[in-house]
This record gives structure tokens, C-alpha cells and sequence, in this order.
């Protein structure tokens, strides 16, 4: 009986190292979730096929080949994303975040990746030349974004003419139909759409008080390793120039240095 014993209890020692091995090699081979919010073309876009295509699918991508990561870069809408990688359900999140001090508290990022400014998209027959002057006025933004911020700095929280979208294309949508005076988003998004509503409907107004914001990839609050990874993956797209080409690519220009 006792050898009987000795022998059974070898094998579950042995079966147990067996299977934390297998356990440890599928952790260091796992799947890394990125959510994203592909409503916010040129960075990101849902195709009719399911693809999510746009500048930051790109540079996730390259990233993700120059450390050898397995990634799956899924939509999830702008507040599931956030609340997904704040809860440690998603890895990471891109899709246009700001670095601000208050994201800075609940998450990690990585170094910037790009540098936006906040602008403003008018009828071309708007007399409106700055952000103060949109007093009194309706305006569009994504809720939860820095467009969003910049106004309610400007005009307070509680401003009756503000009004919030799950998404920018609904807020643009309002806009042609009148029901909006004018919609505040990032730059590049508003390249975008000025070239969808057809020449000479709409202008852009660049107010020089709005400061200059940068994104960068939001990391589930301590994840270290992830972030070290990210960040070196970023460091070589930029400095083998694949970053420059993902720029040309969506922008038609070279980046800024």
C-alpha cells in the first residue's frame, strides 16, 4: 500500500509540473486584447467586412510584428473600450486617447504617438472665428473626449448648448441637418470629414487658445511588461521609418518632427 502510494503521489507531482509548464508557456504565448472605437476615421474604421482599418490599426499592427505580439484589435465603442481596460478585461486600448493627467490616474501609456489639436467644423457661412464665439450656440462633441473638455472649460459643465455623442459621425450627421451650429474634434478627424461633405459647405476654425494634445496607447493600469513592449515597439516603426509611411499614408504628409 505505502508503495502504491509513493507511486501515485509521483505522478501527480509529475503531472503538476507538466501542467503548470503548459500553463506558463500559453500565458507567455497569450493573446494581447486591444480594444478600439473604430468610429474616429483616419484612425480607425469598421469595414463592411468586419476589418478595422485606419492609421492606428496600422501602426498596432507594425508594432505588434517588430515584438513578436499576438494581438487581436477589436471594436468596442469609446466607453467600453475605456471601462474595458480599466477593469483589466482588455490589455490595452487605441483609438485617438489624449494623455491627460486624469486618464494618467487610471491608466498607464505608452510614449506619444501622435500630436492633435482640437478644431472646430462650421458651415461656411458661420461668422464664428474662435471657440468663445460658439456662445449661445449648439455644439457637437464625442462625450468623454477632449472635445468635449475644451468646451465645457470654455463655457462650463453645465452649458445647455453642449450636446454629447456616443460617436463623431453622429455629430457631424446633426450638423448637415442644422440641428448643430458647429462641432468640436480633432484635427485630422475633421480632414477627414471636410473632404466627405463636399468642397465648400463646410470650413474649418482653428482657435489658437486650444492647446495641442497627444495620444498614445492605454495600458491596463501596471501592466509594465506590456508597456515596455509597446513602447520599444514604437521606438523602431519610428526610427526604420515604417512610421512615417503608415503617416504618408492617411495624411499625405510627412509627420512633424
Amino acid at each position: 500500500m505505502k508503495k502504491w502510494l509513493g507511486m501515485l503521489l509521483a505522478s501527480v507531482v509529475a503531472v503538476s509540473f507538466v501542467l503548470t509548464g503548459c500553463t506558463n508557456k500559453n500565458t507567455d504565448n497569450s493573446v494581447i486584447q486591444i480594444g478600439t472605437n473604430a468610429e474616429f476615421p483616419p484612425f480607425e474604421k469598421l469595414e463592411g467586412d468586419g476589418k478595422i482599418t485606419g492609421f492606428d490599426a496600422d501602426l498596432i499592427q507594425a508594432i505588434a510584428k517588430e515584438e513578436n505580439l499576438k494581438i487581436n484589435f477589436k471594436h468596442y465603442g469609446w466607453d467600453q473600450m475605456l471601462d474595458g481596460v480599466s477593469r483589466g478585461k482588455l490589455d490595452a486600448g487605441m483609438a485617438a486617447i489624449t494623455i491627460t493627467p486624469d486618464r494618467k490616474k487610471k491608466y498607464d501609456f505608452s510614449i506619444p504617438y501622435f500630436d492633435a489639436k482640437q478644431l472646430i467644423l462650421v458651415p461656411t457661412s458661420s461668422h464664428v472665428s474662435s471657440l468663445k464665439q460658439l456662445n449661445g450656440k449648439r455644439i457637437g462633441v464625442q462625450t468623454a473626449t477632449t472635445g468635449e473638455q475644451v468646451v465645457q472649460e470654455m463655457f462650463g459643465k453645465t452649458y445647455s448648448g453642449l450636446k454629447g455623442y456616443d460617436d463623431i459621425p453622429s455629430a457631424v450627421h446633426d450638423l448637415e441637418l442644422g440641428r448643430l451650429d458647429a462641432v468640436v474634434v480633432d484635427n485630422a478627424v475633421i480632414m477627414e470629414y471636410i473632404k466627405k461633405l463636399g468642397q465648400g459647405k463646410y470650413k474649418i476654425v482653428e482657435d489658437p487658445s486650444i492647446k495641442t494634445e497627444q495620444y498614445g496607447i492605454a495600458v491596463h493600469k501596471g501592466n509594465q511588461a506590456l508597456l515596455q513592449k509597446l513602447n520599444d515597439g514604437l521606438k523602431k516603426v519610428k526610427a526604420n521609418g515604417t512610421y512615417d509611411k503608415i503617416y504618408q499614408k492617411y495624411f499625405g504628409t510627412e509627420p512633424q518632427q
